[in-house]
């Protein structure tokens, strides 16, 4: 068994799914090689893979791999027209419709290759086996009351997103912007029960600031709603897997009220699933927040929101991922319900393409 952690290549990315010492946690415990791609953006050093007995290959090593072995990322892959040969474990975003979703299909089809999203690794209680979500909250929240203190002193753009190197250093650069200014936003959170809500709820917390709680009880009579002006900030966290009335809407938001900040988390503009449809287009770590057209409201629209605080993300994620990985490196993926399932849910849906 051999596993390539292919080096990404997404801007402003520098997290990884597989730790070093999770690297020689499977190795030992699997026997396996681990071939990393060579990265200077990564958060771990390629020589802290190699002390673990990994191998360091040049940059797109993965391309000339043997077709049976896995190759192992997070973000999107180069954008190319080669086929897709291997067995590919990574956030393909290619299952709701979005933007580029056909020729993704086509170069898999034409390769014969695999995929496993790891949106899709489910457990026997259709919960994801590892997800980013809490970072991504924490980071969604954080960030949107750090713009509503930049704007309320002035700066009449979004400062460039840039990283931390833990989560208690990102409070204290947003912490003293408050401090300053001593406003306390109110915050509505919808999903607020899920992962992603909770560490939007966490990184509240710690800047002293409560919220609205909403989750499904609170959202099964269907949007638009109302009371979402009544708040400075709106952070959606809910993963949407089908169609719903939006949460928000244009006719609704031109009602006036207190709503200032969007932060949406979940960032799916291009897919029709999309519960806040005010924006079309993702953000950039240089200009993360979107303007919504003739009126003061900014919506938070960057998809790696987690890779701010790179390292505990991470972390986090790569001790989730770690037992699917080291059952994945002793046994054949038809074997692992894990595993097939996300296997099986690609290959349906890659019929309709």
């Amino acid at each position: 068994m051999m596993f390539w952690l292919r080096e990404e290549t997404k801007d402003n990315e520098r997290r990884t799914p597989l730790t070093p010492e999770n690297a020689k946690k499977l190795i030992a415990q699997t026997g396996c090689t681990i071939h990393v791609g060579s990265s200077n953006e990564r958060i771990f050093r390629d020589q802290d893979y190699q002390s673990v007995g990994c191998k360091i290959v040049p940059p797109e090593s993965w391309r000339n791999a043997p077709e049976q072995d896995y190759i192992l990322g997070l973000k999107e892959l180069p954008e190319d027209n080669l086929p897709l040969p291997h067995n590919h474990i990574y956030f393909a975003h290619i299952f709701k419709g979005q933007e580029g979703a056909k020729g993704l299909f086509e170069r898999f089809r034409s390769g014969g290759g695999k995929l496993f999203d790891l949106e899709f690794l489910m457990d026997e209680n259709n919960r994801r086996v590892a997800a980013f979500g809490r970072w991504a909250g924490f980071v969604g929240a954080a960030m949107a009351v750090d713009r509503y203190y930049q704007k309320h002193a002035g700066t009449k753009h979004a400062l460039p997103f840039k990283y931390f190197e833990n989560k208690d250093l990102l409070i204290e650069y947003i912490r003293e912007k408050q401090q300053k200014q001593n406003k306390h936003p109110k915050s509505i959170i919808i999903g607020a029960k899920g992962r992603c809500g909770s560490g939007a709820r966490e990184a509240l917390s710690m800047l002293g600031l409560e919220s609205t709680n909403w989750d499904f009880e609170e959202t099964q009579r269907g949007g638009p709603f109302q009371e979402i002006l009544e708040h400075e900030l709106f952070i959606n966290t809910v993963l949407m897997m089908s169609k719903i009335p939006p949460f928000l809407d244009r006719e609704t938001l031109d009602r006036g009220g207190n709503l200032e900040i969007i932060s949406d988390v979940s960032c799916d503009p291009n897919s029709e699933l999309n519960p806040i449809p005010l924006y079309d287009r993702l953000g950039s770590w240089e200009r993360p927040f979107v303007p919504v057209t003739e009126s003061e409201v900014e919506v938070l629209a960057v998809d790696n929101l987690p890779s701010v605080l790179p390292r505990e993300s991470s972390e986090d994620f790569s001790n989730q991922l770690l037992p699917h990985l080291i059952m994945l490196g002793k046994q054949n993926h038809n074997a692992l319900p894990v595993w097939k399932g996300a296997l099986d849910i690609f290959e349906k849906i890659s019929k309709d393409y």
